[in-house]
């Protein structure tokens, strides 16, 4: 059924009227965290770094407070960005498999826009010339890694910042393990224990799937291995990545015309919040309803 745009799974059709009577009433969304994998301009115009860009402006100009985070890929000019680093948010080491990785933290300010943009850095994970793969196209093998850091990065900055969303978006598959961290290792943090999580799907699919360790590298207290069984011992290949994204939100969108449908089955199967792919140039104000549907 369509209520308002976005597309309740439900097995029961009587709740219709409930569910339309929920949504008269339900309360806003003042408060949205963006942690997308690609923005524009920082990187080139795409599906992802469009979204990154534009939906945080446009939800901002509906009244709403935004935060955004992304990765600081050596991709990324600092000079011309304007890149500086926020000292009094900088100077954590994250512990990944053992080591210690230094957390460094710059922002910049699209000033078209007024909006600001946090960035999560490390001479280890991010200071190679290119994104998420090499110049001949082959991803990094570290990439597991690098997504882990940059998920407990952001989680670490929102804290420092005292700042708490009502909902958080997570946008490309480096933000995928989110909500796992929000909803267990950091779900009785005052400033994330209320928080409603928000997963998009892209078609952004990664080729070489992740190292045996990766489950392991996952656990943090709060992270059980019963969390994780849907991916320990297995193949960590986009799909299974996406699913245990999906696990864990409380929403999911399609934000591109055509993505996995083993993503889209599972979704349906899960019988989570989902919003199918929105054919409009102002698809902002269908997002901003599925936010306030989730409170």
């Amino acid at each position: 059924m369509f209520i308002s745009g976005f597309f309740y799974i439900s097995l029961q059709s009587e709740n219709i009227y409930l569910i339309a009577s929920e949504l008269k009433s339900m309360k806003k969304v003042s408060k949205v965290l963006y942690i997308s994998q690609e923005i524009f301009p920082y990187l080139p115009e795409s599906e992802l770094a469009n979204m990154g860009r534009y939906l945080p402006q446009a939800v901002q100009d509906r009244g709403r407070e935004t935060r955004t985070f992304m990765p600081k890929f050596g991709a990324i000019n600092e000079r011309r960005n304007q890149l500086h680093e926020v000292i009094r948010l900088s100077g954590m080491n994250l512990i990944i498999d053992d080591t210690d990785h230094p957390l460094i933290i710059k922002v910049a300010s699209i000033q078209s826009a007024r909006l600001q943009v946090y960035f999560i850095d490390n001479d280890d994970y991010f200071h190679r010339k290119n994104t998420v793969a090499d110049e001949n196209g082959e991803d990094y093998t570290d990439n597991d890694e690098r997504t882990i850091f940059f998920i407990r990065g952001v989680m670490e900055t929102v804290k420092k910042l005292r700042w708490t969303p009502d909902v958080i978006h997570c946008q490309g598959w480096m933000t995928a393990l989110a909500p796992l961290y929000i909803k267990k290792a950091y779900n009785q943090d005052p400033f994330f224990k209320n928080s409603k999580v928000v997963y998009s799907v892209f078609n952004d699919e990664f080729k070489k799937p992740f190292r045996e360790l990766f489950a392991k590298q996952l656990l943090l207290e709060g992270i059980e291995e019963k969390h994780i069984q849907p991916i320990k011992d297995k193949e960590i290949d986009y799909v299974a990545l996406s699913k245990l994204a999906i696990d864990f939100s409380d929403g999911v969108i399609q934000s591109s015309p055509v993505v996995n449908d083993k993503v889209v089955d599972y979704v349906k199967e899960k019988e989570i919040k989902f919003l199918p792919y929105v054919n409009e140039e102002d698809y902002a104000d269908e997002y901003v309803r599925f936010y306030d549907s989730l409170i």
